[in-house]
């Protein structure tokens, strides 16, 4: 990954230990600080690099420390909301479809 940026996204998630970070903050952050160069690489490299970082999650979740997965999970988050800025997307407004457990059945625990 792009080393600078992969330490400063882990930095500025990672900043809800301090004081919990919502979605909105975080896309608001993320969009301060990275916005114009997510724009001008597009949607599709976005998308490479979520994949890319979902794989780092995947090996840390193997071989990982502890350290390693929160590192990895805030990168992770911090894609998301990258690819959800670039495409007009709340990522407050879309999780609240699990705010009363399963979308399917509404129901905590799954019934469906």
């Amino acid at each position: 990954m792009q080393g600078g940026r992969d330490v400063c996204l882990a930095h500025l998630v990672t900043l809800g230990t301090v004081g919990a970070m919502d979605l909105a903050e975080l896309q608001d952050v993320i969009e301060r600080t990275y916005g114009e160069r997510d724009r001008e690489r597009g949607v599709a490299p976005t998308v490479a690099w979520l994949a890319e970082e979902f794989g780092e999650l995947a090996q840390a979740v193997r071989k990982g420390t502890q350290a390693d997965l929160e590192h990895e999970f805030s990168d992770v988050l911090a894609w998301l909301a990258t690819l959800a800025n670039q495409v007009g997307v709340d990522l407050t407004a879309v999780v609240d479809r699990y705010r009363d457990g399963c979308p399917k059945c509404d129901s905590i625990p799954c019934s469906c």
